[in-house]
């Protein structure tokens, strides 16, 4: 009788996030993994090109594995040359697994916002379901872009939405009546139709663009009307706040709380008065 082949032990597929580009924003468990022995796969857009997020390990000082593995997702709208190329990297990451050896996937920004590395690890998981995967949390782009030009994402109970600008000016501008401050990621596409639409609601003085934030080549324009016309970079986002927007009364909230506290605590005008005269004359010689 033969015996039944063993059930191959799967390494675990870990995305470790780098940040969007400052090695010194890698987390502490982030190194770790990095430096755990584990194999590094890491994501190109075409085959033996340069890596934006290998670069961000190789500029903290990172010694690169012999035997990293790049995987190809390129930048195409053509919906079968994708999902070829996600069934080759999928299938080259679970071969890899098979060997029982932990594989960490590098990935610029964090690893669950906007990130290849999650589609990655349910096509991996569709064709083994037994994987493990972990997930390394990192520094995202709008947090470290908000961080380099000094503003604020949200303060208090204000709201925020972080969208691609490619869904376009009329669902940004209803947005912007919704949300205090909207995150508008991948603006280089739509860039001078969005400053025309903030020029016309007269949101331009709260904008701020990032570009590459925390890479080499970051920059920070705070005249955003000085980029019409202008190619920006891939890596670019727009941080609009609406100052102006009119809020509905918070129903269960800090605000409110805090208020109907107050109102408790502090006595009518003229009570206050005749306390403040009251504590004065018991002062007088």
């Amino acid at each position: 009788m033969n015996a039944t082949p063993p059930t191959p032990r799967f390494g675990r597929l870990i995305g470790v996030s780098l940040g969007p580009g400052d090695p010194e924003l890698i987390t502490r468990r982030g190194w770790a993994a990095l430096q755990s022995g584990a194999r590094w796969a890491y994501p190109v857009k075409k085959a033996a090109e340069r890596s934006y997020a290998l670069d961000i390990a190789r500029r903290g000082g990172l010694d690169i594995p012999q035997d990293a593995v790049e995987l190809v997702f390129p930048m195409t709208r053509d919906a079968e040359a994708l999902a070829r190329a996600w069934a080759r990297a999928a299938a080259q990451t679970v071969q890899l697994l098979a060997e029982g050896r932990d594989l960490v996937f590098l990935v610029e920004g964090d690893a669950s916002t906007y990130s290849t590395f999650r589609h990655l690890a349910r096509a991996a998981r569709e064709l083994a379901a037994e994987i493990e995967v972990e997930t390394i949390a990192g520094v995202s782009s709008f947090a470290a872009a908000a961080a380099l030009a000094d503003v604020a994402l949200a303060e208090e109970d204000e709201t925020v939405a972080v969208i691609p600008a490619a869904y376009g000016t009329a669902l940004i501008e209803h947005l912007l009546d919704e949300f205090d401050t909207l995150v508008l990621m991948k603006v280089k596409p739509l860039l001078d139709e969005v400053i025309e639409m903030l020029e016309r609601r007269g949101l331009l003085a709260t904008s701020c663009f990032i570009e590459k934030a925390g890479a080499p080549g970051e920059r920070v324009v705070r005249d955003v009307a000085s980029l019409r016309g202008e190619t920006v970079n891939y890596l670019s986002l727009l941080l609009v706040s609406n100052p102006k927007r009119a809020r509905g009364e918070l129903r269960r909230g800090c605000r409110r709380r805090a208020e109907h506290a107050a109102a408790r605590s502090i006595p009518p005008a003229h009570t206050m008065e005749a306390a403040l005269a009251n504590s004065v004359e018991g002062l007088a010689p």
